[in-house]
């Protein structure tokens, strides 16, 4: 597709299935931006290559994501190339709000509303905004009616404005009067049994990084490199699928939470050694 409209890295995955593409959007938004948004061809390939993937699977997943507007060709001092497009800087910046922040929401916060009406002439502009809301953690609580955390306002109305499909949806705060319990009426609008599975796979995976992290005797900044990409690729999923909701509605020993203290605790382990031996890689 001409723009980024969607997750650049989209799929259900775990590290160990992760397309290569993935990667290199979790590569890209680490380590590109302070140079603004550019990586050599060269740089890339011996960075994935530390992940195990080799420079022709690469260079298809770079030609992948330069054909749906994420990457566009360019040439720095005679070298090739590629830096993030306008649209994948901004897909890269409303990551960044929901993935590297644990915001919760509680009861008293109340709701958020989307309600939309798009004509059958533009059935495919009510397909990108279903699948728009439902990647920012949206329920569906009715035909045309979508329902999230109130937190989640600033971050859909700037989604709505950058892919223009503001003039089909109205927003609204509200709030949970009656009848159902509300803890029910959540279990329908939103698939905890499928967030709770990959919680819990994400949870037990990682587990034994942290591990071996805490044993090492010093750090090893390849091995957080590695560690760090691969856990961030698996991690960014999660965010999306679980908005926040507020605790009390979710059930006792929610795996989410379990798996978002472990990506924090990882995420102040591995950052560090993993930019360092990044900016190292990329100054040879």
């Amino acid at each position: 597709m001409a723009a980024a409209t969607e997750d650049p890295g989209e799929g259900e995955s775990t590290a160990a299935s992760a397309q290569p593409r993935q990667f290199i959007v979790t590569v890209y938004g680490l380590y590109s931006r302070t140079d603004g948004g550019w990586l050599s061809v060269a740089s890339l390939i011996s960075l994935l290559s530390d992940l195990g993937i080799d420079a022709p699977a690469v260079r298809s997943s770079i030609s992948r994501l330069k054909r749906r507007g994420i990457l566009q060709a360019e040439r720095r001092d005679g070298t090739a190339g590629y830096a993030l497009s306008g649209e994948g800087l901004s897909v890269l910046r409303e990551g960044d709000h929901r993935i590297f922040r644990r915001q919760r929401g509680t009861l008293a916060d109340g709701w958020l509303l989307a309600m939309f009406s798009v004509p059958e002439s533009e059935r495919s502009k009510r397909h990108l905004l279903r699948s728009r809301l439902t990647r920012l953690g949206f329920g569906t609580a009715a035909s045309g009616v979508y329902i999230a955390p109130a937190h989640l306002y600033d971050t859909t109305a700037e989604m709505l404005r950058r892919l223009e499909l503001d003039g089909y949806a109205d927003l609204f705060r509200a709030d949970h009067l009656a009848f159902d319990h509300l803890d029910d009426k959540v279990r329908q609008w939103w698939d905890l049994g499928r967030l709770e599975r990959l919680s819990h796979e994400f949870v037990q995976q990682y587990a034994t990084v942290l591990d071996r992290a805490e044993r090492s005797p010093a750090p090893d900044e390849r091995a957080a490199f590695v560690d760090y990409v691969r856990v961030l690729t698996d991690w960014r999923q999660l965010p999306y699928l679980d908005p926040g909701l507020p605790r009390e509605l979710l059930p006792a020993d929610w795996a989410g939470i379990r798996a978002a203290d472990l990506f924090f605790t990882l995420q102040t382990r591995l950052e560090t050694g993993a930019r360092d031996y990044v900016t190292a890689a990329l100054a040879r």
